[in-house]
């Protein structure tokens, strides 16, 4: 019997948009000439079925139809015009109209649909072959937003991958985790490989120089890269030269502008000064000690009635309207037997924080030609230039982040005399805490980061025989930067009155030689592609620094580093390791149905112990496309229908070197009145450290339905990481409190689900539309012989801030429980443990508050195309995670000494209001404060974010020609639209971290840029 879907996609879609009566017309009629009406049937040219849901549309016009469940069609139409038939997973085809009333037309598979090849690791696959995990995303789906980075870009595209832009700094360093974290002291990201060499660092690199992007999930795609694959692999593909013979020029540029999209609320000058009096007034209740007489004298601040001079809002001054610009030139050739490429932006970047700004000059050429029959060959070349004013945004300190919240508002930015004001000029006794201008820093502290990268590959492949390559190809990825830093002599709690200096300059180098064989042949029904292969890597790097206080004035800054009189110990480090490699893959496909995947990679690495040079990782792949088997082939509306599964094993080598060895440190001490050397044992050896290892398991599913309109991707995954890399503890006696050694493991087990669509696909209106989303549920399995809670910090309030623990996840917040505060009808059993009514009562002992991971992340991204307009909506979520609002305990937990939220005021306890969990106003600076971690800082970190409103306007034909151009489009976005957040949480943004280098850092911040609104108008064009 044979099956159906049509009634699943009108279910799904609506009947009409895949199949629409004979003779109904998708639009009204404008036209008024002479017509006639065609019909005819659509079918197959493979096997000459019927094709329901083909775009039938008059060329020019707003006139369309779409075939029935027969194939046919029926459309008015005059003699001359054309027709148009498209179907997604075919070729379009155009025929003129003739005198004829019946066009029956075949339409021929689209074999680069249906055949889409993929980059995988040391070569190529078609997707259908694959039997592992990769998603893919092009380079126009990353730059559907104006990013300057490109894994801004990624956010919210690829199932399993969870980008956290943290910051809204042009500068910010974004942090990736794919499948979940699994590492404790090594390094989390992926390993990010452009066009076959792997990268430091992709975060400068320019957007627009990317092709595609190819994400390497599960252990049968990254086990070719061996111990640098388990966290993950990020290929990048960058583009060359023209595919078509001829040249093309192109541009593509946009400016924007970026606003902050909230402030948070804060007390403005009246309020503040309330919350001081009513300080004032309770001190009594928790001190003896005597407090100075309240007032509000000082001429500069009050008039001669105390009523304030100033309200400054200082988030309004530290931030501005910040306007950024974006430039790309290309020029594209190819001729017969070589291709050229040559491509060169610009860009200027500002932050929404005062002088804060990145700007980029980034050039790129690449070369392709085949001289031979037997050869090809080929050079790629980057250079890479920043300049920025970096923007600090780690740990607690009074930087702007911080003092812009906390600058109490009575301070102007300037007095009328011209001199910065900050919070120690003032005469009456408010016990304010040192607080620098936000504006003051930010307008005159630099914080200078030039960098040059030079980055590149050439390659030489001979083609021995018919599928048959050998390919080898050296990379290098060489990095210079140089910092320089000044914060001058009246910088209050920073840098006065001495003034501060910081000089360092970085080098890295990284080079690697890979050489190796590629099969690929096609006999009857069984198809082959394997690789085998070897390869060396080395990274050098070397630093020197040096510091200095003591200026007289702020005139040299940093460039006469020699004029300070205390000048700091210069310092200088070296670091190198190096990776020698053996790998192969074999894939096998029998009649498109059965597929199997091998991979193995042996890799040895300097990092690891005398005992342990080398490790094996291999995988395997399975995969049956049930879609070809005879039960399935009969079923209508099926494309596809493909189920796979791998398991295999991938390494973890990113920690620091030099782990494995008993090191020494050395530095000079004081002896005798003079300065002399000194060395020390710092480190006991272990020649037994070995990889992290990553074993995963993964199963899921590929489905096609009606030619491709509708396509599922669905996985499960179990990653359990072993040997993971922690201090053991050893006995005081031999001078040392641990040594490292393999003693933990951490899983993390999860689904991804990717559902994309097709709803309505004409030559007039085409609507997609897809949803990704993926559960991780990540868990501490071991933690050494014991499994001793351990505290990592960060350490600040009451000790360390988050604990690894095992049965619970990484990230995990430590601290107490706010039970509310205590009530007068309380006194006696708050005295009983040092208490008294006001204060907050909280549990007696710490436990898990919260978790910053999120387990839920996911997108909703829908394209539409209507004539020459194009529409993007893009919504991002995520739920299960929570924050840890370091902030409370300045800006609510304690007051007086400085500004804090609007809470400290209006939801304060009193006699008339105990039930609340803000504590009782008091003057920190005189009565003292009563601030622990506790749960009343956390705050659910679950939102919708209105990602990205795109709206685009591509010109047609006759203005191509007219303008002698090959496309012209202009755009509008808007980034950030709206944020639909939790209302505990307090900050700008429920994505930051003031914790960045911490792998349990995540959704743990003290203070943090705010993530800018950013309006984009743009264009682009090609000649």
């Amino acid at each position: 019997m044979r099956l159906s879907l049509l009634s699943l996609a009108a279910a799904l879609f609506g009947g009409p948009a895949f199949a629409e009566p004979v003779g109904d017309s998708m639009l009204p009629l404008t036209e008024t000439v002479a017509q006639q009406t065609i019909t005819g049937t659509v079918t197959s040219a493979t096997d000459n079925t019927p094709l329901s849901g083909v775009s039938v549309a008059v060329k020019g016009t707003a006139r369309g139809a779409a075939t029935d469940d027969l194939g046919r069609y029926s459309i008015p139409a005059s003699a001359g015009e054309t027709l148009v038939f498209s179907y997604l997973g075919y070729i379009s085809q155009e025929l003129i109209v003739g005198q004829s009333a019946t066009m029956n037309v075949q339409l021929q598979d689209d074999a680069e649909s249906l055949d889409e090849v993929v980059v995988v690791g040391y070569g190529t696959q078609r997707k259908s072959d694959l039997t592992g995990s990769v998603g893919v995303l092009s380079g126009e789906d990353l730059l559907q937003a104006p990013v300057s980075n490109a894994l801004q870009g990624m956010k919210g595209r690829v199932a399993g991958v969870n980008v956290f832009l943290n910051s809204g700094s042009p500068s910010g360093s974004p942090r990736i985790l794919i499948r979940g974290l699994g590492t404790i002291n090594s390094s989390s990201n992926p390993l990010f490989v452009v066009d076959g060499v792997a990268m430091e660092n992709i975060q400068f690199l320019n957007p627009n120089d990317i092709e595609r992007m190819e994400v390497l999930k599960d252990a049968s795609s990254t086990a070719i890269y061996g111990a640098r694959g388990a966290n993950g692999v990020i290929l990048i593909t960058t583009r060359r030269g023209a595919k078509m013979t001829g040249t093309i020029v192109g541009y593509d540029g946009f400016m924007n502008v970026g606003v902050l999209p909230r402030k948070i609320d804060v007390l403005n000058s009246a309020e503040w000064l309330e919350v001081i009096e009513r300080g004032f007034a309770n001190h009594s209740k928790y001190s003896t000690g005597t407090i100075p007489t309240l007032s509000r004298e000082d001429p500069r601040l009050f008039d001669a009635q105390g009523n304030p001079l100033y309200d400054t809002d200082w988030q309004e001054e530290a931030t501005r309207t910040a306007v950024s610009h974006n430039h790309q030139f290309s020029v594209q050739t190819k001729a017969e037997n070589s291709s050229f490429g040559a491509f060169i932006n610009y860009a200027n970047m500002q932050g929404i924080m005062l002088n804060n700004a990145l700007e980029r000059i980034n050039g790129k050429v690449a070369y392709d030609a085949k001289p031979k029959e037997w050869l090809s060959l080929g050079i790629n070349l980057l250079a890479n230039y920043t300049k920025e004013n970096e923007f600090e945004e780690g740990g607690g300190h009074q930087m702007p982040r911080r003092s812009m919240l906390e600058m109490v508002p009575i301070f102007p930015v300037k007095f009328p005399d011209g001199t910065w004001a900050n919070s120690s000029m003032i005469t009456d006794p408010f016990g304010l805490e040192a607080i620098p201008n936000p504006v003051h820093v930010l307008e005159t502290q630099d914080r200078l980061r030039k960098r040059q990268q030079l980055f590149g590959n050439a390659f030489l492949t001979f083609h021995i025989l018919p599928g048959l390559d050998l390919r080898t190809q050296f990379g290098f990825d060489k990095h210079d930067t140089n910092i320089q830093e000044y914060s001058p002599t009246d910088l209050i709690n920073i840098s006065q009155p001495l003034g501060r200096a910081y000089l360092e300059n970085q080098r890295s180098f990284y080079w690697q030689e890979e050489t190796y064989l590629n099969y690929n042949k096609e006999i009857g029904d069984h198809r082959i592609n394997s690789v085998l292969g070897l390869s060396w890597q080395q990274r050098v790097y070397a630093n020197n620094s040096i510091s200095a206080e003591g200026f007289a004035d702020d005139f040299f800054r940093f460039n006469a580093i020699q004029s300070a009189s205390q000048p700091g110990a210069p310092n200088s480090s070296y670091d190198k390791w190096a990776m020698n490699s053996y790998f192969l893959r074999g894939s096998y496909s029998f009649k498109n149905k059965y597929l199997v995947t091998v991979t193995g990679r042996i890799d040895g690495s300097s990092r690891f112990g005398e005992n342990n040079k080398y490790g094996i990782f291999p995988s395997a792949g399975l995969g049956w496309v049930l879609s070809e088997e005879s039960f399935l082939s009969d079923v209508q509306g099926l494309d596809e229908f493909k189920i796979r599964s791998s398991y295999g094993i991938t390494g973890n080598t990113e920690i620091p070197t030099y782990q494995s060895l008993g090191t020494i440190s050395t530095g000079t001490t004081l002896l005798n009145g003079a300065r002399v050397s000194q060395s020390f044992v710092n480190r006991l050896p272990n020649p037994n450290l070995e990889w992290e290892k990553t074993n995963q398991f993964d199963v899921g599913f590929d489905l096609a339905l009606f030619n491709r309109r509708l396509t599922v991707a669905f996985d499960y995954y179990y990653k359990l990481t072993t040997d993971l890399l922690l201090d053991k503890p050893v006995p005081t006696s031999t001078g040392f409190t641990g040594v490292r050694d393999n003693i933990g493991s951490v899983s993390n087990r999860g689904i991804e689900v990717l559902v994309s669509g097709a709803p309505v696909a004409n030559e007039v209106f085409n609507w997609q539309s897809t949803i990704n989303f993926s559960y991780n549920k990540n868990r501490i399995e071991a933690l050494g012989e014991n499994d001793e809670d351990i505290f990592p910090g960060p350490n600040w309030v009451s000790g360390s801030q988050t604990i690894l623990r095992v049965g619970e996840p990484l990230s995990s917040f430590w601290g107490y429980r706010r039970l509310g505060t205590w009530g007068t009808d309380e006194a006696a059993e708050a005295a009983a443990v040092g208490a008294i009514p006001g204060v907050a009562k909280r549990s007696s002992e710490r436990q898990i508050i919260g978790n910053g991971l999120p387990e839920w992340v996911g997108s909703f991204v829908n394209n539409v195309r209507y004539k020459n307009f194009d529409l993007t909506v893009d919504l991002q979520f995520v739920l299960g995670a929570d924050i840890l609002q370091q902030f409370t305990h300045s800006m609510e937990d304690r007051t007086g000494l400085s500004n804090g939220l609007a809470t400290t005021l209006y939801d304060a306890w009193t006699e008339n209001n105990q039930n609340t969990m803000v504590q009782q106003i008091r003057n920190g600076a005189y009565s003292g404060q009563n601030s622990e971690v506790d749960d009343h800082w956390v705050a659910d970190g679950s939102y919708l974010r209105g990602s990205l409103v795109s709206l685009g306007y591509s010109f047609g034909d006759l203005t191509l020609t007219n303008l002698n151009l090959r496309g012209l489009r202009i755009y509008a976005s808007v980034q950030n639209a709206f944020l639909v957040k939790s209302k505990d949480f307090k900050g700008y943004d429920p994505e930051a971290t003031s914790w960045g280098g911490d792998q349990w850092g995540q959704n743990i911040f003290f203070f943090q840029y705010p993530n800018p609104r950013t309006f984009t108008i743009g264009t682009s064009f090609q000649f």
